[in-house]
């Protein structure tokens, strides 16, 4: 109980809380149905391409903190535990909450994008969209400064993004475009948001549903 006391102390505060907020609306659904359903997602806020088209936008945030099943969810948080602290510690609170939220919801738009192009609606969900965002802000930040982030260097983060690229490209139910979106998203959010230079100063601390992830 301690060593567990003592990661979460080690944690950023805002990525922490994004990571609490899944977590509990997770358990919430859990308890009210099920959550690899995608009738019962698309009820509770899941992205549903048709349903954007017809106005309801506010899917395009809520399905953000939806997973389809307790994989779908512990990898994202694992991912983003870890990811997103490395972020936030880089670029400061409100820097990371705009760049992982705008990043997740500019993912998200790509996705209903691609999938009005190919005349689908598809149920959808996860944090992928902004966690790749999370990834394409640290890659831009580590580049910018030409050096390490951390336990992050650029060979280290470029990896990571290629592979995770990879890995949603060659799965199935894996919503590619709000990967791609969320990455490109979060690098030039990390470029307009001027990150690089407030990075410096901690570096040297340093059946028809797709899953996002």
């Amino acid at each position: 109980m301690q060593e567990i006391k003592a990661f979460l102390r080690s944690r950023q505060p805002v990525n922490l809380a994004i990571v609490a907020v899944n977590m509990i609306v997770f358990l919430v659904l859990s308890f009210m149905g099920d959550t690899e359903n995608a009738a019962f997602m698309a009820a509770h806020g899941a992205s549903v391409t048709a349903y954007v088209e017809q106005g309801e936008y506010y899917r395009l945030f809520t399905c953000m903190f939806l997973h389809f099943g307790l994989e779908h969810l512990f990898y994202n948080m694992l991912v983003l535990i870890f990811l997103g602290d490395a972020l936030e510690e880089a670029v400061g609170k409100a820097r990371y909450l705009l760049i992982y939220l705008g990043g997740g919801l500019i993912g998200n738009m790509v996705s209903v994008f691609a999938e009005l192009q190919k005349g689908e609606s598809i149920v959808s969900a996860g944090a992928s969209g902004a966690i790749f965002a999370v990834i394409g802000a640290l890659v831009y930040i580590v580049l910018r400064n030409r050096g390490n982030l951390g336990m992050y260097s650029g060979k280290r983060l470029i990896l990571m993004a290629v592979l995770s690229i990879m890995q949603s490209m060659t799965a199935t139910g894996v919503d590619n475009a709000a990967h791609i979106g969320g990455f490109a998203a979060g690098f030039v959010l990390a470029f307009v948001l001027g990150t690089a230079k407030k990075a410096s100063v901690h570096a040297d601390f340093v059946d028809n549903s797709k899953k996002n992830f």
